[in-house]
């Protein structure tokens, strides 16, 4: 049996193969006795062999856990592209390669990569975004214990870097906020917020009835491989941003934007950039969109329609 595991997300390859290592010495090898892992960048191709063809000892079958095959040197490859290719490997042996590292550059390192993806048991992680992410991130709170308001799983799965991090930071604030609700300000504590001059731009022209920089700018998330719920997502939180700013101006005269900042807890930058936009329209004018935002999540929610179809209406009306 041959299993592959690769992908760009590390983290949650990482974590399935120490879940197929773990059942595999529950059930079969509580001793660990069959179970062995390699490093395919270190070991000799006649080390990996002698190991991947050993037949199991006192149990019916053999775990060997090869790491990062893709990575290793043509001699490597090469071995094991032949012996994959003439079946070496007994029935009994359960072979788990993982990949998660950069690939070397041999003929016979791409030919392996080919193999191991056409095997039935390839599983590739791709690195999550929008509804699977921020599902993702709910099912490891509930794992973990925690819970979260929609709103700071939205801004965990907008501004976290990788999942390695990700794991890191659940980890912190379920143990900050200990029995609590984890909140936006909890999650901004632990998290900075991401800059994205794009969404700035995009907001503007949107606000500014500017349809052909707001369409070619929507486009341009799209072509970067952005889904639709995380732009709505976006344009939905700058505008809530540009409300209580707008707000905060018409109460308080001349208030600064780092005042803005610490008050409502925002990153500095991001209330400096949003500043000058927010001067430029009402806080009517700014309510009155962000009506038009809730609406189209209502419709989206309640199955009356596409999500790209309403933004672009929007941008249409704007």
């Amino acid at each position: 049996m041959l299993i592959y595991i690769y992908g760009e997300d590390t983290f949650r390859s990482r974590e399935f193969l120490k879940s197929n290592i773990d059942r595999f010495k529950k059930e079969r090898d509580p001793q660990g006795m069959n179970l062995v892992v390699l490093d395919a960048k270190k070991d000799e191709p006649s080390r990996i062999w002698n190991e991947l063809t050993a037949s199991p000892f006192l149990a019916e079958k053999r775990m060997v856990v090869i790491e990062n095959p893709l990575s290793a040197n043509a001699e490597v490859a090469d071995s094991l592209v032949e012996g994959i290719k003439e079946a070496r490997i007994p029935e009994n042996n359960i072979a788990v390669f993982w990949q998660g590292e950069a690939m070397g550059k041999a003929k016979s390192v791409q030919e392996l990569k080919k193999m191991l993806e056409k095997e039935k048991w390839a599983r590739n992680f791709d690195n999550l975004k929008g509804p699977a992410l921020l599902a993702w991130l709910k099912e490891q709170l509930a794992a973990k214990g925690g819970k979260t308001t929609p709103d700071a799983l939205i801004y965990i799965s907008q501004n976290v870097s990788d999942m390695w991090l990700a794991g890191t930071l659940l980890d912190q604030l379920v143990a900050y906020a200990g029995e609590k609700e984890i909140t936006i300000g909890d999650a901004q504590l632990f998290l900075e917020e991401k800059v994205d001059d794009n969404i700035f731009n995009m907001v503007d022209a949107i606000v500014a009835g500017n349809r052909k920089q707001a369409f070619k700018l929507i486009q341009e998330q799209r072509r970067l491989g952005e889904d639709e719920f995380k732009i709505f997502a976006m344009i939905v939180r700058q505008f809530r941003i540009l409300i209580q700013m707008r707000d905060l101006y018409n109460r308080f005269d001349n208030m600064r934007s780092d005042e803005m900042a610490k008050e409502l807890g925002l990153h500095p930058f991001v209330a400096k950039k949003s500043l000058p936009l927010m001067k430029q329209f009402s806080l009517d004018k700014l309510k009155s969109i962000y009506g038009q935002l809730l609406e189209i999540d209502i419709k989206t929610k309640t199955g009356q329609g596409d999500q790209s179809l309403f933004i672009d209406l929007l941008v249409g009306k704007s």
